[in-house]
């Protein structure tokens, strides 16, 4: 088909390497995500399937998310910690009957398997890589009949949850605004999924629309928008399934002390916003240093040109800085930048630890 032979590949040097990054028209495509329906090949993700009657109650163990009694269908983001709390990994999970596939960072893929392989012990649970590829779809008019009928749905899956595909893999809606749905499938019918996706009106869009859309939406991407020490609070990765990837309610897995504790009697040291970057220039790179006065205060993460907002970026800073505080670039090339006021976390919120510490110093004031 013509649309194939438009594809410009996604830079080298990037985590999205061997992935097409747009197909002629990034912004163009971008509208459409807003307007219409596109489809975006992401099988550069690495996908992992656990079974064994075990499985459930074993990665609850091991992972950040209450995950015990995931229901089938349900659809949930999930981390692993270090000791000292913070993320060493981050992947969408999915619970479907008998089988739970769990998808991240292509780069990721290796090292999340030896990982989740050394923690198996003695529990009956086989862990292995899945040969599926990711496609997802964004925009309103995915919800239409002529891809619904595509997808052999009726209707698309409630938010947070999936169905599973009469001819194998499954289809998932992620919670949101808009409308945002992967269909997971065998690598080897990827191919056949688009060319049928786009035959029912359905744009072909590069991974450019995808990051555009994801930091718009302010959601981090792993080792891109976090570093090594990152923290669940300081990117939002903090609620039950659903609305987070760790559940607040839960314990006894590796790098709870520091998420009980920063909840309950701290703040994190940074805070994730999102940026607008003098688009002149140059284009800074993930990992620069964001200055002011020549004084590092933050990390930037991905940065993307989108339709509608321009040069924009997200960026760890340090928490506190205020929004209209003049940034600018490190690294090789030196950009100015804005915090955008309406992505900055509220800074009132006060843990229940903290409450019960400051009634008790100022009980201890009113004795003396």
């Amino acid at each position: 088909m013509a649309w194939q032979t438009s594809k410009v590949p996604a830079p080298a040097d990037g985590p999205d390497a061997g992935a097409v990054w747009h197909y002629g028209d990034p912004l163009g495509e971008q509208r459409t995500a807003d307007t219409g329906a596109v489809v975006i090949d992401r099988s550069h993700r690495a996908v992992l399937v656990l079974t064994g009657s075990e499985r459930k109650a074993w990665l609850h163990t091991i992972s950040s998310q209450h995950v015990s009694d995931l229901a089938d269908g349900a659809v949930t983001e999930n981390l692993s910690l270090d000791g000292q709390g913070r993320v060493e990994d981050h992947w969408l999970q999915t619970q479907l009957d008998g089988r739970t596939v769990i998808d991240t960072e292509g780069a990721r893929g290796e090292a999340l398997l030896a990982f989740l392989r050394k923690m198996v012990f003695w529990s009956d649970v086989t862990v292995e890589p899945a040969d599926l590829g990711v496609l997802s779809l964004l925009g309103p008019a995915v919800a239409d009949t002529p891809v619904l009928e595509t997808l052999g749905l009726d209707a698309l899956p409630a938010e947070g949850t999936a169905v599973e595909l009469p001819d194998g893999g499954f289809v998932r809606r992620l919670p949101g605004s808009g409308v945002e749905v992967d269909v997971v499938v065998p690598r080897s019918e990827v191919a056949g999924w688009l060319d049928r996706l786009v035959a029912a009106g359905v744009r072909p869009a590069g991974v450019w629309t995808h990051e555009a859309h994801r930091v718009a939406a302010q959601r981090p991407r792993l080792g891109v928008d976090t570093d090594e020490r990152t923290i669940p609070h300081e990117v939002g990765w903090i609620g039950g399934p659903g609305v987070g990837a760790v559940h607040l309610e839960k314990g006894c897995y590796r790098g709870q002390e520091t998420v009980a504790r920063v909840h309950n009697l701290g703040k994190p040291p940074r805070m994730l916003v999102q940026l607008h970057l003098d688009g002149a220039s140059d284009r800074p790179s993930p990992g620069d240093p964001l200055l002011v006065g020549g004084r590092t205060v933050g990390r930037l993460g991905t940065v993307v040109d989108h339709v509608d907002e321009g040069l924009i970026a997200l960026a760890l800073v340090k928490r506190g800085l205020p929004a209209d505080m003049a940034l600018t670039t490190g690294g090789d090339v030196e950009v100015s930048a804005a915090i955008d006021p309406d992505s900055v976390p509220p800074t009132d919120a006060v843990g229940a630890g903290r409450l019960a510490v400051d009634r008790l110093r100022a009980g201890g004031r009113a004795q003396q």
